[in-house]
């Protein structure tokens, strides 16, 4: 006689109970998703249609370049990459990424710590500080260091500069990671023999990992893509090399082949952190339960943390301020009042349209990466990243061919301006709304379903809440990052519009700093109350 599966849960009434019927297999063993099928599934067809719409606008700049790279066969193209001219803008290109990788790391663990786990006095206000080099776009930055010490340059200025410019991209996911943190793993593994050291290696490290390589990912794409700061500083990479293509030698077809081997170097991180990341849900059901973990007492140790933080503020935000004011005390009779009004209006009016198209471009993709992970939700994430590696001179030049050729109306419009900054910072938004809707559990849409709310419903009532801080960070990180794109803008703007960021580069490249403050001041000015959203606007991190 075949035996009949029964429930795991004892029988109510012994033996008398009739066996329970089998339960419906589910998807609650498998790791990364964390949601029923049922409800869930069927929202999944607009999903996927919203965010391969998302995924084909990313992908079109990709496409022009490749074509226009090969238009004239490949073997040309080979010929092209294979010059030492190439093999020097990959060393260098790598050499940066991987030491500024490295110290933002570093910078940035080191001092979500401090702040989120030690008793540092004054944990609030340095929290603050170190969440303040935002405000500074990186192209300003390297103006202040510049002024400061005029043979900064070469491979050593340009990792000081991006890393004091990014760290807090590392520190931010960190340091919400390590506030909510459950220390009863660590007093297990504390229990267990091991270290302060060993506990943080082994425990503290694989728990951070996820918003560790989220940071350091966006750190790694910004440097594949930076221009100003770069350019400034006299170190040449692939984005320089590409924009003098473009722009001295008239060369798009010398451009598009550097640009692809640009994409090649972005599809390697990508890779590394997509491996490296791994499949481990994220989502803890009942936050209440977690420990909150007891700062560790710095003791003798308290004067050298508290110079450390000084010195990251101070070379991190003291020197662009510095520097900015001295500009600025010369700069009274530089420029008009009535010249920085319009300027700073199409700034704010471009970087809020184009930080709220690309946060709801962002949902769909985020949605299925964070809840169901196949290969097409990984390819759509990682065509997004692709998209946003170029320099923004490539993606408005490809963008530009595609107006001219197929949309002409479009041409030198802001549609088209806007759709290069939802192309160029999807990431930014991604990488925060991911991790905001991964800190949801789904189990919570999963009750509201079954209490007879529709998946729109329930995600309007139950989970756009919780997730709308992690959401708004994500916001705030495009804001900032549109009001302070150069290149891009340069090439796409309609005629007459002008921003902070394109005003102060037409300045300083005449070398007229005094008439280049006002507006890097401004540039400042309208990024300040973001990083505060920044700071405050971060879910708490779950725990694995």
């Amino acid at each position: 006689m075949t035996a009949t599966p029964t429930s795991p849960l004892p029988a109510a009434n012994g033996p008398a109970a009739a066996p329970a019927a089998p339960k419906p297999p589910t998807t609650r063993g498998r790791r990364g998703t964390g949601a029923s099928r049922g409800a869930s599934a069927r929202a999944s067809l607009p999903l996927r249609a919203a965010a391969l719409v998302v995924a084909l606008l990313c992908a079109l700049p990709l496409v022009v370049v490749v074509v226009k790279a090969f238009e004239s066969g490949a073997g040309e193209a080979f010929a092209l990459v294979w010059r030492p001219r190439v093999g020097e803008l990959l060393g260098n290109t790598v050499a940066l990424v991987t030491l500024t990788g490295i110290a933002s790391t570093v910078l940035g663990v080191g001092a979500a710590w401090l702040v989120e786990r030690t008793s540092l006095p004054g944990a609030s206000f340095w929290r603050i500080a170190f969440v303040a080099p935002l405000a500074v776009p990186a192209f300003v930055n390297s103006f202040a260091w510049s002024a400061l010490v005029p043979g900064l340059e070469g491979l050593a200025g340009a990792v000081i500069v991006t890393t004091l410019s990014y760290f807090p991209f590392v520190f931010l996911p960190v340091a919400a990671l390590l506030r909510s943190g459950d220390r009863g793993l660590e007093e297990a593994a504390r229990a267990l023999g091991l270290g302060p050291w060993r506990t943080f290696l082994r425990v503290g490290l694989a728990q951070m990992r996820p918003a560790l390589l989220g940071g350091v990912l966006l750190v790694a794409l910004h440097l594949l893509a930076e221009y100003g700061a770069l350019e400034m500083l006299r170190f040449p990479t692939f984005t320089t090399a590409i924009l003098d293509q473009f722009e001295v030698a008239f060369d798009s077809r010398s451009g598009s082949v550097l640009a692809v081997v640009l994409i090649a170097l972005a599809v390697t991180v990508l890779t590394v952190e997509l491996l490296a990341r791994g499949r481990t849900r994220h989502a803890r059901v009942g936050s209440g339960t977690a420990r909150r973990a007891a700062p560790a007492s710095l003791g003798r140790w308290t004067p050298l943390a508290l110079a450390f933080a000084a010195a990251l503020t101070l070379l991190a935000v003291g020197v662009p301020a510095w520097s900015l004011g001295k500009w600025l005390l010369r700069s009274d009779e530089a420029m008009e009042p009535a010249n920085l009004g319009p300027t700073l209006w199409s700034t704010l009016a471009l970087a809020l349209t184009a930080a709220v198209v690309t946060t709801v471009a962002t949902v769909p993709a985020a949605w299925l990466i964070a809840r169901h992970r196949t290969w097409f939700a990984v390819a759509v994430e990682r065509v997004t990243y692709l998209a946003a590696s170029l320099p923004g001179v490539v993606v408005a030049l490809a963008l530009i061919t595609l107006t001219i050729g197929f949309a002409r109306p479009l041409y030198q419009t802001t549609t088209v301006l806007v759709l290069a900054y939802v192309v160029l910072f999807i990431p930014r938004a991604m990488v925060a709304t991911r991790a905001a809707i991964a800190a949801v559990p789904p189990e919570l849409g999963d009750a509201a379903r079954a209490l007879g709310d529709n998946p729109v419903r329930a995600f309007v009532r139950v989970q756009l809440p919780l997730m709308l801080r992690g959401t708004m960070a994500g916001f705030a990180l495009v804001f900032i990052a549109v009001s302070t794109e150069l290149t891009a803008t340069l090439l796409l703007a309609p005629t007459g519009t002008q921003t902070l960021a394109t005003a102060f580069w037409d300045a300083s490249a005449s070398l007229d700093y005094a008439a280049a403050a006002p507006y890097a001041a401004a540039l400042v000015l309208l990024s300040a109350p973001l990083t505060y959203l920044l700071l405050h606007g971060k879910n708490e991190e779950p725990q694995t």
